[in-house]
């Protein structure tokens, strides 16, 4: 078993519950881990032998252009979307942060992290 991840995808997007983020937005960063078999690619060499990567952005990027309250909420459709999309996956990871969150004090970000087996 092999992983290949998706590192610090950056988006911004309009996740939350006060009216200024569903406004102004803010920056959330996504970092996928799917571990499944690459074996065969790693001897042909070919796409089609393995999981298409552009493909699992392109629905981790749909699904951030849906607004939201929670980013449990988003974090669950990444998670949902791609383990239903691509049955190859045996095992994934999402982890998304919301920078700068408006919590009265600076901190740096609030993390979730999900994750889905077969």
């Amino acid at each position: 078993m092999s992983k290949i991840i998706l590192e610090n995808m950056e988006f911004h997007a309009f996740h939350g519950c006060l009216d200024h983020e569903k406004q102004l937005g803010n920056t959330f960063i996504i970092s996928v881990s799917m571990e499944l078999n690459i074996e065969k690619a790693g001897k042909t060499d070919e796409l089609h032998d393995t999981l298409n990567y552009q493909l699992v952005y392109d629905v981790v990027k749909e699904q951030m252009e849906i607004p939201s309250k929670l980013i449990e909420h988003v974090g669950q459709r990444i998670l949902d979307s791609i383990f239903n999309g691509f049955p190859q996956i045996k095992k994934l990871k999402v982890k998304l942060s919301k920078l700068n969150p408006p919590l009265g004090a600076k901190v740096q970000n609030v993390s979730i992290e999900l994750k889905k087996a077969r």
